[in-house]
Parts: C-alpha cells; structure tokens; sequence
C-alpha cells in the first residue's frame, strides 16, 4: 500500500514562512518525481512545484523565488519551504508522486496522492 502523508499545514501571517513534508512509503521513493499542487476554496487545483528523480527542480510562476522543493531519498521524505507566504497562497496542499518523468505540472498524470494539508495566510 502506498502512503503519502503531509505534514500539518497551519495558519500564518503574510510575509512569514512555512515548511510542509511529505513523506512517502510502499514505493522506490528515489524512482519517483514528486510533486505539490493546491487548490483554494472554488478553484481548480493547480501546479505549485515539482522535484524529479535526479534533483530537477520546477515551479509555477506564481511560486518561483518564494517556494522552495527539496527531496530526502534517504528518509522518503519531500519538502516544500515557503516563504514570503501571501494570502493568495491560502488553499490545502497536496503532495503526489509520479512514476513518469514528464508533464510534472499536470495534477491528473500523478499516480498517488496524499491527503491535503490546509494552509492559511491571513493578510
């Protein structure tokens, strides 16, 4: 069976920062690209970064110079540091885990999902 579990999310203040992990087990974590996607209240869930197996690292726009992804193969585990957070960051955060090396930013090409971890940045 495999398992992806977030760490609590939390409500912060715009401008702080917050780190989320995911940590994974019942598959070759270091086979695997590992992704973060959010969705807010009424939106479609979208892209926020991406980690693939060798360290190729991919953001949206609307993240890039502010989040952060990183990867522990040893400890199965994968981190997102956000920082400068915003309100429009505020949505629950899901990490997913894709055996393909390709379409990273597409939330339907994942084949395991965790369970979502609500982040609130309060202005």
């Amino acid at each position: 069976q495999v398992l992806l579990v977030e760490s609590e999310g939390g409500l912060v203040q715009a401008g702080e920062s917050l780190r989320l992990s995911c940590t994974v087990s019942g598959l070759i974590f270091s086979n695997y690209a590992m992704g973060w996607f959010r969705q807010a209240p009424g939106k479609e869930r979208e892209f926020v970064s991406a980690i693939n197996w060798n360290d190729l690292k991919y953001y949206s726009d609307s993240v890039k110079g502010r989040l952060t992804i990183s990867r522990d193969n040893a400890k199965n585990t994968v981190f997102l540091q956000m920082n400068s957070l915003r309100p429009e960051d505020t949505a629950v955060y899901y990490c997913a885990a894709k055996g393909r090396p390709d379409s990273l930013s597409i939330w339907d090409e994942y084949d395991y999902w965790g369970q979502g971890t609500l982040v609130t940045v309060s202005s």
